[in-house]
């Protein structure tokens, strides 16, 4: 049995990686490890949590007396942990500091030891590449991060690489474009505006809405991430988009489209500080090894819409009864009606 374990497995896409993993592959027992900090919650594995192949630990990746024997019982790690909110990051910078490089390096020392390691995948993002005015980032790139948790990030992206050269620990790291997708915590941009216009609230949009983002549905960055486990190199950094380039302001409207709601919900708000402009991968080495994007922009948006509207279960009591959410929305948008 391969032995697995995805740091961060509760929350979003480490979720939506846990169960992709468990359904492809018969021969992995994967482990999750989640701090159970906001985003990540037991009821998004609600489905997998009772799995003969699964094992759940509560637990902070920082913390090297649980962490550190996960990572040396295993064959694979993949570091999806991560405090991972700009907005959060520009509030209390310390917090993704602790989180995303100090655990980062927590990992990465236990990895140093693990005996029958072969895979170190560290979870990166796009926007380490910093805005990106024309063409798109490649894995060559200069890395500009431009708040406080794109530069955590980078940090952690850079420490992992710096262990592979220094110490041949097996890290490759993967730098994904915005994911979408079921159980995304409702402070991020599409299940934020899904659920506000659900109950006919007021979508707060950024600035003018020209922000561009290139948008990846989260199965398709869960098979990428599965097919460089085994077919990525050592010490190489590996671009995930969905070459799906959407401003704010029309990705706004195509959800109020698909709700059938109202423009006038559409709520400008200050723009957020150092807001990046636009973000946009080169995927062209990762393509080149066979994969593609399988998920269409319209069909996933849609089927992500979808999604929320039919599980209220899931996102109403994170919106009405988690006084930290509520407390943050009631901080952040008042005065702005």
């Amino acid at each position: 049995m391969v032995k697995v374990l995805v740091t961060g497995g509760a929350g979003f896409i480490g979720s939506n990686f846990v169960r992709y993993a468990l359904a492809q592959h018969q021969d992995w027992h994967v482990t999750t490890l989640d701090k159970l900090t906001y985003a990540g919650r037991r009821e998004n594995l609600h489905d997998v949590m009772d799995s003969p192949r699964h094992t759940f630990v509560h637990g902070d990746i920082a913390d090297a007396a649980v962490a550190g024997p996960l990572v040396e019982q295993s064959h694979i790690v993949v570091h999806f942990a991560a405090e991972s909110h700009v907005d959060r990051s520009i509030a209390a910078a310390g917090d993704f500091i602790t989180t995303d490089v100090v655990g980062t390096y927590v990992l990465l020392e236990a990895a140093r030891r693990a005996k029958d390691l072969r895979r170190f995948v560290q979870i990166s993002t796009d926007e380490v590449y910093g805005s990106v005015p024309t063409g798109a980032s490649r894995e060559t790139d200069e890395l500009k991060p431009r708040n406080p948790y794109s530069a955590a990030k980078a940090g952690a992206d850079r420490l992992a690489y710096s262990y592979w050269a220094t110490y041949d620990v097996p890290v490759i790291i993967t730098r994904a474009s915005n994911n979408y997708g079921p159980y995304q915590f409702p402070e991020k941009v599409i299940p934020l505006f899904v659920t506000n216009a659900i109950d006919d609230l007021p979508v707060p949009l950024y600035g003018d809405g020209g922000n561009i983002r290139d948008w990846l549905h989260v199965d398709d960055h869960c098979r990428g991430v599965d097919m460089l486990i085994e077919a990525g190199t050592n010490g190489e950094v590996y671009n995930i988009g969905g070459g799906n380039e959407v401003r704010n302001v029309d990705l706004t409207h195509r959800i109020l489209t698909l709700l059938d709601k109202p423009l006038s919900l559409i709520q400008p708000v200050a723009d957020r500080q150092g807001h990046d402009r636009r973000y946009a991968l080169d995927t062209t080495k990762l393509r080149n090894m066979g994969w593609a994007p399988q998920v269409p922009f319209d069909d996933g948006l849609a089927a992500t819409v979808a999604w929320y509207r039919d599980q209220p279960w899931w996102w109403r009591p994170i919106k009405e009864q988690d006084p930290r959410f509520r407390e943050y929305y009631q901080t952040r948008y008042q005065g702005r009606a």
